[in-house]
């Protein structure tokens, strides 16, 4: 059976299987109906979506499909960020928060996102079991989805009573905890911010956040018309934002995504800082206020080499992790670690939240220059971001490296030439017959002939032909 839950949810083209309609409703019937069985009562569910055109029509699917599945509440939030769900599943509390969202990717695109009231994401064994009702389903045809609609009319009137009332309450909710738990203490007056909010679920709550806080706020991409989601702004898009903190001198800019559950910022010379710039900052702070614990800090295999020697430098370990939040997070449990992130700019704070928070990160980020009393360009002063080069080889088959002779001899060579002062990452596509060969090093010119034998070796050994 091909799963259908990735390490950020299920996710896929809103309309297509699994995000069609009959699916979710099975989706949001199974999740009820398991979790009543492991808690032995119904079930409350919390939702919320970002800003895609399809939003509204998925979650109200996936709403009518707990309540059918048994849940006693299932009530929606309305447009607000990933982590803001997963917070209100902490705060209501609920026994499951479900996100709405496919974060960064363009608006026909959907996804739906759950976690538990600890802010993690829904545990494996669950998923799977929502996997395995989804394909029973889908093998008997029409016949549950009509069963479901049956009730409809009921349903719908359960979801209406009180929606509008509860969707600004939830809101608040999330908004007070940052402004009055998180930034407790913060004062940003006299600083200008612009924010880019993706024309996502930021799009009202960032700009209502730092203006409480008495920042001065522009902000920008914050009209979402359903399609403009992603286009051309947020995270993947800086270059706009970095022109326009050079053009309007103003302190820093911010670049959330399409769920805000990721921040990168632009400092006030317009450089970019990603999220290996945004740790080091933050792990010098909280090593200073004895706060880092174990002096660790806790990236994916992508983070640049440049991250681990500037850390190194201070005497902090950097512990490494398979690509995605959800492997970060769950080293940051398992030794306890007090900071971790990736470099597209998750942060994740797990004294504060098990889900990565932009606007949190931004808050965090945003005490570390207060209490500096410096500009975000002098805090990044200490990293440098080595040169890097990707090289992808088409292969026939992925056998394992080390198991070919010929690519594990190339493979150590590579590594005693770098020394500490570079790294080489050696791993398969997840989705293509590919191999990646990347290499971070302190010359440009020196990395890319690595690679460059190094891929030859493995299109000799491993390639098409």
């Amino acid at each position: 059976m091909k799963r259908l839950f990735g390490t950020d949810g299920m996710r896929g083209e809103a309309g297509r299987f699994p995000l069609d309609a009959a699916t979710i409703r099975t989706a949001g019937r199974s999740l009820a109906r398991h979790l009543a069985e492991k808690l032995g009562r119904a079930p409350r569910v919390v939702t919320g979506r970002d800003t895609r055109e399809s939003g509204a029509w998925i979650e109200r699917a996936f709403l009518e499909g707990a309540l059918a599945g048994g849940a006693t509440e299932a009530v929606s939030a309305g447009v607000i960020t990933t982590p803001g769900v997963a917070y209100l599943a902490r705060a209501l509390p609920a026994d499951a928060g479900v996100v709405i969202s496919a974060s960064h990717n363009p608006y026909h695109d959907n996804g739906i996102k759950i976690f538990a009231p600890t802010g993690r994401k829904l545990d494996d064994a669950t998923e799977r079991l929502i996997e395995a009702d989804i394909y029973a389903a889908f093998d008997q045809g029409a016949a549950a989805p009509e069963r479901l609609a049956e009730n409809a009319v009921v349903l719908g009137q359960r979801l209406a009573e009180g929606a509008g009332l509860r969707v600004a309450e939830l809101r608040a909710l999330y908004l007070d905890y940052l402004s009055g738990e998180v930034a407790a203490g913060l004062n940003v007056e006299g600083l200008t911010v612009v924010l880019d909010c993706a024309n996502g679920a930021a799009s009202k709550l960032a700009p209502a956040l730092f203006s409480l806080l008495g920042a001065r706020v522009v902000s920008t991409a914050d009209a979402p018309d359903g399609r403009n989601i992603n286009r051309d702004c947020g995270s993947l898009h800086t270059d706009v934002l970095q022109r326009r903190v050079v053009e309007e001198g103003v302190h820093l800019g911010v670049a959330y995504d399409g769920d805000a559950d990721r921040a990168l910022f632009v400092d006030g010379r317009g450089q970019l800082v990603d999220g290996d710039a945004t740790l080091w900052v933050l792990a010098k702070r909280m090593q200073e206020r004895g706060e880092l614990e174990g002096d660790r800090v806790v990236a994916t295999v992508m983070s640049n080499i440049g991250l681990e020697i500037a850390l190194r430098s201070r005497r902090i370990e950097l512990l490494r992790t398979d690509v995605g939040d959800k492997y970060v997070l769950e080293e940051l449990l398992r030794t306890r670690s007090t900071l971790g992130g990736e470099q597209s700019g998750h942060i994740i704070f797990p004294r504060l939240s098990l889900a990565g928070d932009g606007m949190l990160t931004t808050l965090n980020l945003l005490r570390a220059v207060v209490e500096s009393g410096q500009p975000l360009a002098e805090l990044t002063e200490g990293f440098r971001r080595y040169p890097q080069v990707l090289v992808n080889v088409r292969v026939r088959e992925k056998l394992p490296f080390d198991e070919v002779e010929e690519v594990a001899r190339a493979s150590r060579e590579v590594r005693e030439r770098l020394g500490e002062g570079g790294r080489l990452l050696l791993r398969y596509s997840g989705t293509e017959p590919l191999a990646r060969v990347m290499i971070e090093g302190q010359s440009q010119e020196e990395i890319d002939g690595l690679a460059g034998e190094l891929a030859a070796v493995i299109r000799r050994s491993l390639g098409e032909g």
